[in-house]
């Protein structure tokens, strides 16, 4: 091993300084520490073919696709306040060489510059026969040696002359096979999964049926997508007017609605379905940074606008089993900074991403506690939570139909406005009893500072701090015999 990557190894496996996030119940000292999984940097490269040479391979521009280095976007995101971070660099043709020798060099500097940063190294991977994913690296001696064999195997763009063989699902199965024997196994997100969509359930690179693949063959590789994309300042000049021809997530063709995908927005949608069949398919929200809003480009910095929340000690490898396990909740606008969503019977009780065994003839309690900080956001805006659903829907076993869509048990059990819940400063409480069922169910909970009963279709140059929700990943209430 050499010298600088013993460093940047030593720097990344010490604990950093957890930010503010509270003590989710039952936690065992974990903490609520916000990170970004999609970041971009001057790595990420623009490809110029030779016109002289038009066989040869194209030529990769530096800064083309990214203005920051990592050491930059390792900086705003410890001052918009994220404990963790991956850089997520993409290219093109021959580009896991360059990846390996220019971009892992200066994530060790990020990492020696920007100590209380739990910085991964990873890549925006170009999913073969769908579009893109983030693939975050664990931690280790080979990191750089494990990414270069990743992308250099698998990634749909690496060859030249291009390999239409690594545009095909089969060939993405194929390398979540081989990455599942890795060790340490990489994690991957699904990014944007309905940019190219050209309607509410009709999806474009990314369908229903490719995330029940993928989940089955490597479920803790793949872990779930992106609910809430980056690129939110699209529709947004730099100072803050209307862009009128810009769009929430660059979402061109079917828009994000209250600037989630629609996989995940829609009620008893694709989401919803995934969990009725009791997958373990979480979301998570990026910036999906390349240039940032005040240089002209259609991004927030890491942290400014989105957050993925883990419950993790400060520790890569745990923030890695966090989102592993799904003790995750996503928020915009820093809307809230805690949620702890708790369903117990008597003494057993279960949080966000675990599951609670449930007899058919038992109530179940559900509480929930969030943090509604006081101040200003980035945006400069002070938002307030306006309501909380509490969402439920039930389990069954997998359809056959690989590409549905939807959940039609999944349903609003209750709404909660500040005359439901009691306020302790900035934390806010609520209770619901859930009444007993014959069928296994899960539950999940999201709010909004807005009044729509459901997130609607964002419209272009619509303003995103004035339109703020938060999501949790759900708990599952198993069918099953209980110990006396």
């Amino acid at each position: 091993m050499t010298p600088s990557i013993a460093l940047g190894l030593a720097l990344l496996l010490a604990p950093g300084a957890p930010v503010d996030g509270g003590d989710p119940a039952g936690s065992g000292g974990r903490r609520w520490l916000a990170g970004d999984h999609h970041v971009h940097s001057r790595f990420s490269a623009r490809y110029t073919p030779d016109p002289a040479a038009p066989e040869a391979p194209p030529v990769p521009q530096l800064g083309g696709d990214g203005d920051h280095t990592i050491v930059r976007n390792a900086e705003a995101a410890r001052r918009y306040g994220l404990a963790w971070m991956v850089s997520t660099d993409h290219g093109g043709p021959l580009y896991a060489r360059l990846n390996a020798d220019e971009a892992y060099p200066e994530v060790l500097a990020a990492r020696a510059a920007v100590l209380d940063l739990i910085l991964f190294y990873g890549m925006e991977f170009d999913t073969p026969g769908a579009e893109h994913s983030s693939l975050i690296i664990p931690p280790s001696s080979h990191e750089r040696e494990d990414l270069l064999r990743i992308e250099g195997r698998y990634g749909r763009r690496e060859p030249w002359p291009a390999d239409p063989v690594r545009h095909t699902e089969a060939f993405m199965l194929e390398a979540l096979r081989d990455m599942a024997t890795m060790s340490p196994r990489p994690v991957m997100v699904v990014n944007h999964p309905s940019r190219s969509a050209t309607g509410l359930g009709e999806y474009g690179e990314v369908q229903p049926h490719q995330l029940r693949d993928w989940s089955e063959v490597t479920p803790r590789v793949v872990i779930g997508m992106e609910g809430a994309p980056g690129h939110q300042a699209d529709g947004l000049f730099a100072d803050g007017r209307p862009d009128p021809a810009g769009s929430r997530g660059i979402y061109r063709r079917f828009p994000t609605l209250g600037g989630f995908d629609q996989m995940t927005a829609r009620l008893g949608g694709v989401w919803d379905s995934l969990l009725g069949e009791g997958r373990r398919w979480w979301i998570t929200a990026t910036s999906d940074s390349h240039t940032n809003i005040s240089e002209g480009g259609d991004d927030f910095w890491p942290g400014e606008y989105a957050k993925t929340f883990v419950s993790a000690r400060p520790e890569a490898e745990d923030v890695l089993d966090g989102l592993r396990q799904g003790r995750v909740f996503v928020t915009t606008g820093d809307l809230v900074s805690e949620l702890d969503l708790v369903a117990s019977v008597g003494e057993r009780r279960a949080g966000v991403g675990e599951a609670l065994v449930v007899a058919e003839d038992e109530e179940v309690v559900v509480s929930i506690r969030v943090r509604d900080p006081a101040g200003a956001n980035a945006g400069g805006r002070e938002p307030a939570v306006a309501r909380i659903d509490l969402i439920v829907g039930e389990v069954s076993s997998a359809t056959s139909d690989r590409d549905a869509d939807a959940n039609p048990t999944t349903r609003v059990a209750r709404r909660f406005t500040a005359s439901d819940w009691t306020a302790d400063g900035e934390v806010l409480t609520m209770t619901y009893r859930l009444p007993a069922s014959d069928h296994a169910r899960y539950l999940r909970v999201r709010g909004t500072n807005g009044v729509e009963l459901e997130p609607a279709v964002d419209t272009p140059g619509e303003d995103p701090w004035s339109d703020l929700w938060f999501y949790s990943n759900p708990i599952f209430l198993e069918r099953g015999q209980v110990a006396p």
